[in-house]
Order: C-alpha cells, then sequence, then structure tokens
C-alpha cells in the first residue's frame, strides 16, 4: 500500500483539492444544497473554518483552517464525502458500486498543500476565484455562483468585477491537466 506523506499541523491552514471519480459528471454543481448540508454536518461534528472555496461540477477546492489542537482534514473530507454521498443516494442517484459494494462517487485520493504564509495564501485563494474561468465556466470570477469570492465582494474587501485583475494561473493544485 502506497503511504503518502501528509502535512499534519495542528492548527493548520490547508488549501485541498476534492474530486468526483467522474471527471465528466457535474453532480457537485447540480446538488449545491447536498453539499452545503455535508460541509455544515461535518462542520457541526468536527469543527474548522473556510477561508476560500469553490465548487465547480466535477471537483472543489477549499481552504480550511482547523482548530489549534486539530490537524485531521483527512477526517473531515471523508466526513463530507460520506454526507454528500448518502445525500444524493437518498434522491435516487445512486453512482454505479466496486466489487465491495462501496459507491464510485469519488476519486479516492485528495489534494492538500499546507498554507505557509500570508503571500501564499493569497495565491491560494487568488487560484480559487479564479478557478471557473479557468475552466471556461464563466468569463469573470464574479458571474459563478458557488464561490466565496461573494462573501469578500459582500463585505467589501473585493470589487465585484475582477474579470479585469488577470489571475493567477501558476500551479494546478491538484487538477488534472486536459
Amino acid at each position: 500500500m502506497v503511504h503518502y506523506r501528509r502535512n499534519w499541523i495542528p492548527g493548520g491552514t490547508f488549501f485541498l483539492t476534492v474530486a468526483l471519480a467522474d471527471r465528466r459528471s457535474s453532480v457537485l454543481a447540480d446538488h449545491i444544497a447536498l453539499l452545503q448540508m455535508a460541509f455544515r454536518n461535518t462542520k457541526n461534528l468536527k469543527p474548522f473554518a473556510i477561508d476560500a472555496v469553490v465548487i465547480l461540477p466535477e471537483h472543489l477546492h477549499a481552504i480550511l483552517i482547523l482548530p489549534p489542537s486539530d490537524a485531521d482534514y483527512s477526517g473531515r473530507w471523508k466526513s463530507i464525502k460520506a454526507w454528500f454521498t448518502r445525500g444524493v443516494v437518498a434522491i435516487g442517484e445512486a453512482p454505479p458500486r466496486d466489487h465491495r459494494g462501496e459507491y464510485l462517487l469519488w476519486q479516492r485520493r485528495f489534494w492538500e498543500h499546507t498554507i505557509r504564509d500570508d503571500q501564499d495564501l493569497e495565491r491560494c485563494t487568488s487560484y480559487i476565484d479564479y478557478s471557473p474561468v479557468k475552466h471556461g465556466l464563466v468569463s469573470t470570477p464574479a458571474a459563478w455562483p458557488y464561490s466565496s469570492l461573494h462573501r469578500y465582494v459582500r463585505a467589501g474587501l473585493l470589487p465585484a468585477d475582477l474579470g479585469g485583475l488577470g489571475g493567477d494561473d501558476s500551479g494546478h493544485f491538484g487538477e488534472r491537466e486536459d
């Protein structure tokens, strides 16, 4: 078995990418309310803060901040995936199963990057904001409805139209090159 090296830092801030097994699917955006419920239920059991997030049709990016004595971002993703999968199954859209009977909705692994400093946080947040544009879903970041960008615009921390700023497209943050 492969043992992945993860950076376990209690109270850390982590950029994470989680993807569906079927990268042609749109189930995340199609069932955004179920995903929000999965996040809420997980936060109630295992607290964390979301600094930035974008939900795309078949994957999502998020920056999570964990409590000071906790480094278990992996357990949180497992919980979010499980809640969402149960919700999808409950509405009758059950994904296929493997030979063990497990649903094949999510990729088994996820990508994680430890945020090192304010500049790194800004770079990762910019990547999240511009991800819908990068994937050709919209022409400006503010046009994508499933992004924490809107929270920062409402708070007056970011301008409503980021289209002219240009995004930071350096790095791929766990995404597959198409």
